[in-house]
């Protein structure tokens, strides 16, 4: 019943920039982290940028300095702000959360259906 829904993908021109968004929705009473990986053509899905509950954040090598991840706890929602584009962030971005939600007595990794990013040089 939980979903994790992505929004802002699309073509960027190098350089540019683009917002990314991720809701958490169906009766969700708990988000612990939230964050984004992404997945190139013949690479395996790799982190990108992770952000805890109290907004401790964790970014990749490859998207440090350029990438911003934010949260809205009162809303359920992740954002990945990407500034600076590079052909290489090509790939297509997954949101995930780690929700609790009853009648789990743990909290649980959700992923959202991905969106794909493009970076045109």
């Amino acid at each position: 019943q939980v979903q994790l829904v992505e929004s802002g993908g699309g073509l960027v021109q190098a350089g540019g920039s683009q917002r990314l968004s991720c809701a958490a929705s169906g009766g969700v009473f708990s988000i612990n982290a939230m964050g984004w990986y992404r997945q190139a053509q013949g690479k395996q899905r790799e982190l990108v940028a992770t952000i805890t509950d109290l907004a401790f954040t964790n970014y990749s090598d490859a998207v440090k300095g350029r990438f911003t991840i934010s949260r809205h706890n009162a809303k359920n929602t992740v954002y990945l702000q990407m500034n600076r584009v590079k052909p290489e962030d090509t790939a297509v971005y997954y949101c995930y959360a780690e929700i609790w939600r009853p009648p789990s007595t743990t909290y649980r990794d959700y992923w959202g259906q991905g969106t794909q990013v493009t970076v045109s040089s």
